[in-house]
């Protein structure tokens, strides 16, 4: 499948400025939610452009210098540990894009969101389960949303020393779950998550 099947029928339909969103952080024990909405030019294609898990960290890098510079708009939304341990994750997330597509200008008039679920924003939208692989307006939300999460986590890292949140991002890994019984729960972990397996 195209990547641009979805953003070509919007723009046959009439859209013009079409808006991918995605977030990053939802199955990680510790740090925000962060969520991107990005509007790339008609017909713009970067190449290289794909979900953000399947590239490596220094491809994501340069897509995420590459989009910026070309993109329309790029907007970021933010949900931290403890709006997640509030709400709930999902609501969360949503929360977040709803942030990041208000940050966008100009506004969209059409959006296409990784998932099953739509943040309520007013604008005509559209869930796409893995949408990631299928847009690329989608995908470079994706890597917008992970490099900015991930260099957000290397920045907290030396302020949390014991946890090692600048390689596993604060992922469940199992050197990540060894630090939280050894140190206990530090303040950005989400303590509504399973953060230790049963005993």
């Amino acid at each position: 499948m195209e990547m641009d099947v979805f953003e070509l029928a919007c723009q046959q339909s009439g859209y013009k400025q079409i808006a991918g969103i995605d977030e990053a952080g939802r199955g990680a024990l510790a740090g925000p939610v962060i969520a991107a909405a990005v509007i790339l030019p008609t017909h713009y294609r970067i190449e290289g452009l794909r979900d953000s898990k399947q590239l490596s960290p220094k491809q994501r890098v340069h897509l995420f210098d590459e989009i910026h510079d070309v993109a329309v708009s790029v907007g970021i939304g933010s949900a931290d540990h403890q709006v997640i341990d509030r709400l709930n994750i999902l609501e969360a997330a949503l929360l977040a894009m709803r942030e990041a597509v208000e940050k966008l200008t100009p506004s969209p008039d059409y959006i296409l969101v990784d998932g099953l679920h739509l943040p309520e924003v007013g604008i005509v939208s559209e869930a796409i389960p893995k949408g990631d692989r299928q847009s690329y307006s989608i995908a470079a939300a994706s890597i917008i949303a992970k490099v900015t999460r991930d260099q957000l986590m290397v920045e907290l890292d030396p302020i949390y020393p014991n946890y090692g949140f600048s390689r596993h991002k604060g992922y469940p890994t199992s050197q990540h779950r060894q630090a939280i019984a050894q140190f206990g729960v530090s303040d950005i972990h989400r303590r509504t998550f399973k953060l230790l397996p049963d005993a």
